[in-house]
């Protein structure tokens, strides 16, 4: 998909066999999500399916089911978010990319998840789904940079188990736009997003980018979420989580 992915691992399995075969299956899970999802891969599911060369009904389950995660998406950010983008021509083009990644590196995690008494934090895109076998163990701490100069961080996050995602054009440029209008957003810098699952961490972040100025209100109405919104002239918003 384009992106580093790196692992942190604490406990019990570390640099051994178990932890290998965990990484190796994690990998392939993602190589996989590459393979089906990718707009990037001529001969990708996503792909033939965006030429009309196959229906959704010949693609693997995953596809409808991330497809069904974006109309959620969609109808809960009014429009901001959308897997289907305005294409060179107006014309809208499909492209789950917004969901796939969290999804993808969250499915992936399960991996590791399960080695016992082991914490696990993996990253992709700089997007991190973590887990602390201990409730009551260290936490993770994760930096929120400054999209401004991503060498300086903003704020840290302890996380025991749950995810940080961060959407923003710091490290890609301008390729985060409004579904409504096509259009990159005004005033906003980055959105970071803590959630219990990257999926959702990932899209919400992405939605809250795209509603622009509308970004931190979108966001306060998410339950069980919270997060970092970073203006454009520099200043942040710290939204706190509603409770389901």
């Amino acid at each position: 998909m384009g992106m580093p992915i790196s692992l942190a691992l604490r406990g019990r399995h570390t640099d051994d066999a178990a932890a290998r075969v965990a990484w190796a299956a994690a990998l392939a899970e993602l190589r996989e999500a590459d393979q089906v999802f990718s707009t990037y891969r001529e001969d990708s599911c996503v792909s033939r399916l965006r030429r009309g060369e196959i229906g959704l009904e010949d693609c693997p389950a995953e596809v409808a089911e991330v497809l069904a995660l974006g109309e959620a998406a969609e109808r809960e950010s009014a429009g901001a978010f959308s897997v289907w983008l305005p294409g060179p021509d107006g014309r809208p083009v499909l492209d789950p990319s917004g969901v796939v990644k969290g999804w993808a590196t969250e499915r992936a995690a399960e991996h590791l998840r399960a080695l016992p008494d082991t914490d696990s934090c993996l990253s992709a895109g700089g997007d991190m789904t973590c887990t602390t076998a201990d409730p009551a163990g260290r936490p993770w701490r994760i930096g929120i940079e400054d999209p401004a100069d991503p060498s300086r961080v903003l704020a840290v996050v302890p996380v025991l188990s749950g995810a940080v995602a961060t959407s923003g054009t710091a490290h890609r440029g301008a390729h985060l736009v409004d579904a409504r209008t096509g259009r990159a957003p005004d005033g906003v810098a980055s959105v970071t997003v803590v959630a219990e699952r990257l999926t959702w961490a990932d899209i919400d972040a992405t939605a809250a980018y795209a509603a622009g100025a509308e970004a931190a209100h979108w966001l306060e109405t998410r339950p069980g979420r919270s997060g970092l919104v970073v203006w454009a002239d520099g200043t942040t918003t710290v939204v706190q989580p509603v409770l389901p």
